[in-house]
């Protein structure tokens, strides 16, 4: 077929980035930067075409189509490698975020991970009147390398950076919450008072369940001085733990695992109670109209009350993205915005946009698209203490080591939270 779109159909200098991360500096991320910029130009200019072609000929060749859906992927993987340049240039030494660093425990812990000296962890522990440590429970990790591991989670587990997060020293969090207020009413200067009704309260709980991961060593590693232990540990548990909260926290059934905020029972907008979240309806099965779609995106915006939509973020996955990447509003201006400047995230419809990629993929009733201030709408819950159990008998010659944590979730206000749900 011929091409006649006056646009070079070749993007393999966009599509053939190598994903691999190096060695970084900021030359690096500005490159890569630059390159996420010049093929956002390149997939407008190839879609403008398409909706040019669509408006004129009542549909575009099937070349122009496969080019605009080649730079959308191509865009999705620039930006994943450009999400990890940032991140991975971010990181702070282990230790170095807090001046107070406990210098006993951190040798004692050491000692513990390198050669299995359990005494000088025990005695501390037993001087400390721990009752979750000792060589069955696993001992707790020095307070710097627990800091640091959550502050890795809130950057890899896009939920949680958005959401609020609370720490308990118990297993359940139980939160009082105000479902109405007191009655008031107007009255005159000198007229007689009735009593009003009281407020309602109602009570939420997030328990807390245990999270592992089991990274393993040989004794070689362990036994080099020059290896830092504790950033080894937070290196490779932070991608296990961040991986499985950010599914729980979409998607969870609240099962030994927090509740995602897809699970609870949703009920048309309009029809909105507390304990359920409120949902739009696209009109079309597991599709958006093909008329004005964007304005569903509007209602759904609108469907958030004002004291809200001030904190609000879009959250969906890599796929739901690209599919919006190519909507317009009725000034022909593109609702998806790429960031600013390094490290920021993109927006939708002047929104910031969240990617989640356990959230569900287009399909008939599905909830691909959520819209809220999670930072009302969902609570994190994070038990104090993240515990260690050296192992090294179940897997010679290498030294597992079997790291836990506590984590709970769920919906605190369900007023905060909105979804688009893909139906008829």
């Amino acid at each position: 077929m011929e091409n006649d779109t006056g646009i070079p159909l070749e993007t393999r200098s966009v599509e053939t980035k190598s994903l691999a991360v190096r060695n970084l500096s900021d030359s690096d991320i500005g490159s890569a930067f630059d390159e996420f910029m010049s093929a956002f130009a390149a997939f407008r200019e190839a879609n403008d075409e398409r909706l040019r072609r669509i408006e004129k000929h009542a549909d575009a060749d099937v070349l122009l189509r496969e080019k605009v859906d080649r730079i959308n992927q191509a865009l999705d993987e620039q930006k994943a490698v450009l999400d990890q340049y940032v991140l991975k240039n971010a990181r702070p030494p282990l230790g170095q975020a807090s001046p107070r660093v406990n210098v006993e425990h951190k040798q004692a812990f050491s000692g513990y991970i390198r050669r299995g000296d359990e005494q000088a962890l025990r005695n501390l522990e037993m001087k400390a009147h721990s009752y979750g440590s000792g060589p069955d429970g696993g001992y707790l990790v020095p307070a710097e390398l627990e800091t640091e591991i959550g502050r890795r989670l809130a950057a890899l587990s896009p939920i949680r950076a958005i959401s609020t997060v609370r720490q308990v020293s118990g297993a359940v969090l139980k939160k009082p919450f105000s479902v109405s207020g007191p009655a008031t009413g107007w009255v005159g200067e000198t007229a007689s008072r009735t009593q009003t009704s009281s407020a309602t309260l109602a009570e939420l709980q997030f328990p807390t369940t245990e999270i592992y991961a089991m990274p393993a060593a040989t004794s070689t590693l362990l036994d080099d001085a020059a290896i830092d232990v504790e950033q080894w540990i937070a290196g490779e548990v932070e991608a296990a733990f961040a991986e499985q909260e950010g599914q729980a926290f979409v998607t969870g059934d609240g099962t030994n695992k927090p509740r995602g905020f897809t699970s609870y029972e949703t009920v048309d907008n309009a029809s909105w109670v507390w304990g359920k979240l409120g949902h739009i309806k696209t009109g079309v099965d597991g599709a958006l109209p093909t008329t004005a779609p964007s304005d569903k995106l509007i209602e759904l915006v609108y469907a958030l009350k004002a004291g809200y939509r001030q904190n609000a973020h879009f959250v969906m996955n890599r796929k739901t993205q690209a599919l919006l990447r190519m909507l317009k509003d009725d000034n022909g201006n593109y609702l998806w915005q790429l960031p600013t400047r390094i490290g920021d995230k993109a927006s939708l419809m002047g929104f910031g946009l969240v990617e989640a990629e356990h959230m569900p993929d287009i399909a008939e009733d599905s909830l691909s698209i959520a819209f809220g201030d999670f930072a009302r709408g969902y609570l994190v819950v994070d038990r104090i203490g993240v515990r260690v159990l050296r192992d090294p008998y179940s897997a010679k010659p290498y030294v597992l080591f079997y790291v836990t944590k506590r984590v709970g979730g769920g919906v605190q206000d369900f007023d905060a939270i909105k979804l688009l749900k893909f139906s008829a």
